[in-house]
């Protein structure tokens, strides 16, 4: 179930993203509720993997914003990452941060579940 201490476990800055949502936890919550449904990532990996670059930026992008304005760092640190090195159009292996948004999307999505 999603709680806020459950997103403090998984890293989340709680306090920030209930900052941003007004201070109205049920808002925040139902947010993050949105965020877990939206399957990009999925897309963002398989763009990565077709070597699609400028596909992959845009949707690099568009997760970094939104999960860094609910404050879901342990998603927004490598999606950031990822969308600097997209945008820079460096040729370089995006396994490991690609694995690791997957898994970090993975454990959001139990937290929810």
């Amino acid at each position: 179930m999603l709680t806020l201490d459950a997103l403090r476990e998984y890293g989340a800055n709680v306090a920030e993203g209930l900052g941003r949502c007004m201070n109205n936890e049920a808002f925040y919550l139902r947010m993050i509720g949105i965020a877990v449904k939206d399957n990009k990532v999925a897309a963002l990996d398989a763009a990565v993997r077709k070597g699609d670059f400028k596909d992959a930026f845009e949707l690099a992008h568009g997760l970094k914003g939104m999960y860094a304005n609910l404050s879901l760092t342990p998603l927004s640190v490598p999606l950031s990452e990822i969308t600097e090195l997209l945008r820079a159009g460096t040729d370089t292996d995006y396994s490991a941060l690609m694995n690791e948004i997957i898994l970090q999307k993975q454990k959001l999505d139990e937290l929810a579940a």
